[in-house]
C-alpha cells in the first residue's frame, strides 16, 4: 500500500459530568485523615487513611471544565478516544490526556502581500478571513498546526485569485472583464470559496473572506495614478463632446423648424463650428462682435 492519508473524524468522547465527581473526591480525600484520627497506633490503618487521601487527590485530576465553545479532545496513550463538547464541570478517567481547542470564530487579517495581477502589474493585497475550528479531530491530527495551516492557505489563495483578476479596468475597447477593484464581491465569493478547499483537510469552516487591502504597488503607483487621471479627462471630454454634439442639433433644427433665420451650408458649419467652441471649451467664452457679413 501507498502513503494513503487517513482522514480522522470527530466523534463523542465518553466522560462524565464533573460536580459529582467532585463531591465524592472530596468525600475521599476527607475520609483519608478520618481513617488516620481514629487509628494512630495502628500502622496499617495509618497508611491505608493516606492511601485513600491520595486517591481522592487522585480522583480530582481528572476534573476540568469547559466554556461555551469549547472542546476537549480525549487521548489515551496517544490514542483519540472522542472529543467533549458539553460545557460545565466534566470529569473524565485521570490518565487520559486532554487538549483543549476552541471552536469560537476567528478573524485574521493577512500580511499585505505583493504580488501580480492578471497583467503582470505588481500591486499590494491582503484579506480578511473569518474562519472557525468545526471538526477538531481533524485540526489536531490531520495537520501539524492548523492556525499556521490556515495562515499559509490565505497567502496561498491571494497570490491564486491576484493572478487571476487585472486590478482594473484596461482599455475601453477591450473586452469587458471582472477586476480586482470592481467586482470586490465576485472576487470575495472566489476567494472564500477556494480557502473552503484548501483548509477543509484540517476541519476549518470559512465563514467569510474579503479583500482588506488593495493597492498598486509603490514603484507604479505614480504612473498608474496619472493613468486613471488621464481616463477620467477622456471619459469627461467624451461626454461633454457628445451634450454639445446633441445641443447643436437641437438648435439648428429648432431655428429651422421656426424660420427664425435661414441658413446655408457655410453659415451652418460657421454655426456648429462656433456653437462646440463656447459649449467645449475649458474657459468662458469671449463675445466676438462682427460687423461685416459672413462673406465680407
Amino acid at each position: 500500500m501507498g502513503n494513503e492519508h487517513f482522514k480522522s473524524v470527530e466523534r463523542p468522547a465518553a466522560v462524565m459530568a464533573g460536580i459529582g465527581m467532585l463531591l465524592i473526591g472530596l468525600a475521599i480525600i476527607v475520609a483519608g485523615p478520618v481513617i488516620i484520627g481514629m487509628n494512630l497506633g495502628d500502622k496499617p490503618a495509618v497508611l491505608g487513611g493516606v492511601a485513600v487521601s491520595v486517591a481522592g487527590f487522585l480522583l480530582l485530576t481528572g476534573l476540568y471544565s469547559l466554556q461555551p465553545n469549547e472542546a476537549m479532545a480525549i487521548m489515551l496513550f496517544g490514542a483519540y478516544r472522542g472529543t467533549d463538547r458539553t460545557t460545565g464541570l466534566r470529569w473524565v478517567l485521570p490518565w487520559y490526556t486532554r487538549k483543549k481547542i476552541s471552536a469560537r470564530v476567528r478573524n485574521l487579517t493577512s500580511d499585505k502581500l505583493k504580488v501580480n495581477d492578471k497583467r503582470g502589474s505588481p500591486i499590494e493585497i491582503a484579506a480578511n478571513v473569518v474562519w472557525r475550528v468545526e471538526d477538531t479531530a481533524q485540526a489536531l491530527f490531520d495537520v501539524d498546526d492548523y492556525q499556521a495551516f490556515v495562515n499559509i492557505q490565505v497567502d496561498t489563495a491571494l497570490r491564486d485569485i491576484a493572478s487571476h483578476y487585472a486590478y482594473d479596468h484596461g482599455e475601453e475597447d477591450a473586452e469587458p472583464e471582472m477586476t480586482l477593484r470592481s467586482d470586490a464581491e465576485d472576487v470575495a465569493a472566489r476567494l472564500r470559496d477556494e480557502l473552503v478547499g484548501r483548509v477543509r483537510v484540517a476541519g476549518v469552516a470559512i465563514d467569510e473572506a474579503r479583500l482588506a487591502h488593495l493597492a498598486y504597488a509603490p514603484e507604479i503607483a505614480g504612473a498608474m495614478l496619472r493613468r486613471q487621471q488621464a481616463e477620467a479627462v477622456l471619459a469627461a471630454r467624451r461626454l461633454i463632446v457628445r451634450g454639445a454634439v446633441s445641443m447643436v442639433e437641437s438648435a439648428l433644427n429648432d431655428l429651422g423648424e421656426r424660420g427664425v433665420v435661414e441658413l446655408d451650408e457655410d453659415r451652418k458649419a460657421a454655426m456648429v463650428s462656433n456653437l462646440l467652441v463656447v459649449l467645449c471649451a475649458d474657459r468662458d467664452a469671449q463675445p466676438v462682435v462682427n460687423a461685416g457679413t459672413l462673406y465680407g
